[in-house]
C-alpha cells in the first residue's frame, strides 16, 4: 500500500477513502488520529491491524457536532448533556451507553467513549464523514505523532492517506469521564478537573 500525504483542501480524497472502507490519519487538538467510519466493522478492524493494537482495547468515537451524539449513544444521560454542552468541543471524552448498531470492534462492552475535538480540520472531516472511530495514529506503544511526517514515519505502507494539518499541540490526553452512573467517575485525569465537572452538573 502506498501512503499519500494530502492537504486539507483535498478532503474529498479522504472522504472517498473512508467511504470505501479505508483509513485516514488527520490532526486533532491533541495528536494526529487514525480513523475509520464508526459503523464499518471491517474498517475498524483495519485500525487494529495498522497500529498493531491489542484487540481488547476499545476505540473512542469522534463526532463533529453535539447533534450527532444520538447516532452513537443509545441514550444520553442528563449528566452527559451538561458536560458535553459545557466542555465540547474540547479535551473531554464522555463514556456513554453504546448504540446497539455500533460494531463490536468499537468496544466489547455496553459503553463507548465520545468526544468532539477542538480542531477545525478534524471537525470539517467529521462533519462531512459522520461519526468516526479514532485513535492515535501510531504503532501501539510508540510515541503519539504531532505531525503528518511523524505519522508517515510510523505508518507508511500501512494506511492510504494522511491529511497534513501542520503540527498539533500534543500534550495531555482528554479527561475521560464515565457518565453512565448516578455520579461522574473520572477514569483518566486530564485538562478538565473533577471540580470543574461537578460544577458543570450542578453539584
Amino acid at each position: 500500500m502506498k501512503t499519500k500525504i494530502i492537504s486539507p483542501n483535498e478532503i474529498q480524497l479522504a472522504l472517498d477513502e473512508l467511504n470505501n472502507g479505508g483509513l485516514v490519519a488527520f490532526p486533532t487538538d491533541t495528536v494526529y488520529g487514525l480513523g475509520a467510519l464508526a459503523f464499518n466493522q471491517h474498517a475498524i478492524e483495519s485500525i487494529y491491524i495498522a497500529k498493531q493494537r491489542p484487540i481488547e482495547k476499545a476505540i473512542p468515537i469522534l463526532i463533529g457536532d453535539l447533534s450527532e451524539l444520538d447516532k452513537v449513544a443509545e441514550y444520553i444521560p442528563k449528566m452527559a448533556l451538561h458536560l458535553t454542552t459545557r466542555f465540547l468541543p474540547g479535551p473531554l471524552t464522555c463514556i456513554l451507553p453504546k448504540k446497539h448498531t455500533l460494531p463490536l470492534a468499537i468496544s466489547a462492552t455496553a459503553t463507548v467513549g465520545v468526544r468532539i475535538p477542538n480542531h477545525e480540520i478534524a471537525r470539517a472531516l467529521l462533519r462531512a464523514a459522520g461519526p468516526m472511530a479514532v485513535t492515535s495514529a501510531n504503532i501501539s506503544g510508540q510515541p503519539s505523532p504531532t505531525s503528518a511526517q511523524e505519522v508517515y514515519d510510523q505508518l507508511n505502507g500501512r494506511i492510504p492517506i494522511i491529511i497534513d494539518g501542520g503540527v498539533t499541540p500534543g500534550g495531555v490526553p482528554s479527561t475521560l469521564v464515565d457518565c453512565t452512573g448516578a455520579e461522574p467517575v473520572i477514569l483518566r485525569e486530564g485538562p478538565i478537573s473533577l471540580e470543574e465537572i461537578l460544577l458543570a452538573i450542578g453539584n
